[in-house]
């Protein structure tokens, strides 16, 4: 099985009356998810802010590009897709589910909502009983099979900047009480920090993918039965990194992160699915 995976791409609306932005704007987002649509994968995923503050333009036209390519497309909603309005709304544009699993019988995938609705000003994460009480039942049901989560937020103090309540899923969340009870290998995916970072604790590896303005870029991820390889894709085409500068001059809600590029070995990363011999970082 194979799965390509961006981090957040904070697609936004632009004021056309800027000289050059909304060519800029069109140039950047269509190549660059050009190149990721075209990477061959069972499932293409977004760790969410697959929009930079969930406009209904902003929703549509994104949605539409996803569209050139008959691909299996996975969004897990972040903070930003649900700054102006519901999940229920975002939802219904997008045709993505709220939060889901799927067994592909090689391993057990899990995509969550850790997002706040509309809500402006914290910017960390959340989950509610239900979703806890859901996830435990899939925790406990999977055995000893491989899981892969994905989420917007990292759990907090993990990967880098997950230290900060903005920064992650709130510390009152009880999901380590959860994430214990897996038994095998477990591997949790996210975005929001924007911050390349691989971390393991316990039975679980952390990866952290920075957003596409900081390092545009994409995780290709092979499973075998008894191993998970993941490598990064940069793309360094002209008609991407030209208009980066141009961009975030004028987007708003975001803070570019200088030093959202990692080490290689916070970028990619071998992982053996075998009880005895399981995490081998790549150099």
């Amino acid at each position: 099985m194979k799965l390509v995976i961006m981090g957040d791409l904070h697609y936004h609306d632009v004021d056309p009356g800027i000289p050059g932005l909304l060519v800029a704007r069109n140039l950047f987002y269509g190549n660059l998810l050009g190149r990721f649509l075209q990477t061959e994968g069972d499932l293409h995923i977004s760790l969410g802010d697959l929009t930079n503050a969930g406009s209904a333009t902003e929703l549509r036209e994104v949605s539409e590009m996803l569209r050139r390519k008959n691909r299996s497309f996975v969004h897990v909603l972040g903070n930003h897709d649900l700054y102006t309005r519901s999940k229920r709304e975002v939802l219904e544009i997008t045709g993505q589910q709220q939060y889901h699993m799927k067994d592909t019988g090689q391993c057990i995938l899990v995509f969550l909502d850790t997002a706040r609705e509309m809500d402006l000003v914290s910017g960390g994460g959340w989950l509610d009983e239900e979703q806890l009480g859901w996830l435990e039942a899939i925790v406990l049901a999977s055995g000893t099979k491989p899981m892969i989560i994905f989420a917007h937020h990292p759990v907090h103090n993990t990967t880098i900047g997950s230290d900060r309540i903005k920064g992650s899923l709130h510390p009152d969340v009880p999901i380590w009480d959860v994430l214990k009870l897996k038994k095998g290998t477990g591997i949790y995916f996210n975005g929001h920090a924007h911050a390349d970072s691989i971390v393991t604790q316990h039975n679980w590896t952390f990866i952290q993918i920075s957003a596409c303005l900081d390092q545009p870029a994409y995780r290709i991820v092979e499973l075998e039965k008894s191993r998970f390889q993941m490598t990064a894709v940069d793309v360094t085409d002209a008609g991407v990194v030209t208009h980066i500068p141009l961009l975030k001059h004028y987007i708003p809600y975001y803070y570019p992160n200088p030093d959202a590029r990692g080490t290689d070995a916070d970028r990619q990363i071998a992982i053996s699915l075998k009880p005895s011999k399981r995490l081998q970082k790549i150099d």
